[in-house]
């Protein structure tokens, strides 16, 4: 059973950082796609940064740019995000998921496995 638990979120001021842990159990991370999303309050879930470690590939939405930076530890079965110069439009919902298949899509009915989620709330 492939379990992803998230931890790391908090409150911060505009300008500050914060990194999310993604630990996964169930399931190998660097053999397929995991990613990070986030849903603001009122507001359909999108993805933030995606990796594959096998495919050399990363995405990053153009809204968090070079702000935030996804990383994993194979070794830990851990993927995390590294978020800076927090804004207060990174309030959110974020949320560690996991996919099966071969690519890496930014849709999120495209991925399998999710975590409870994490909040972030950046106050300015």
């Amino acid at each position: 059973q492939v379990q992803l638990v998230e931890s790391g979120g908090g409150s911060v001021q505009a300008g500050g950082s914060l990194r999310l842990t993604c630990a996964a159990s169930g399931y190998t991370t660097g053999t397929a796609c995991m990613g990070w999303f986030r849903q603001p309050p009122g507001k359909e879930r999108e993805a933030v940064a995606l990796i594959h470690d096998g495919r050399g590939y990363r995405y990053y939405a153009a809204s968090v740019g070079d702000r935030f930076t996804i990383s994993q530890d194979t070794a830990k079965n851990t993927v995390y995000l590294h978020m800076h110069s927090l804004k207060s439009d990174d309030t959110a919902m974020y949320y560690c998921a996991a996919e099966n298949g071969a690519y890496c899509s930014s849709r999120p009915e495209d991925f399998d496995y999710w975590g409870q989620g994490t909040q972030v709330t950046v106050s300015s």
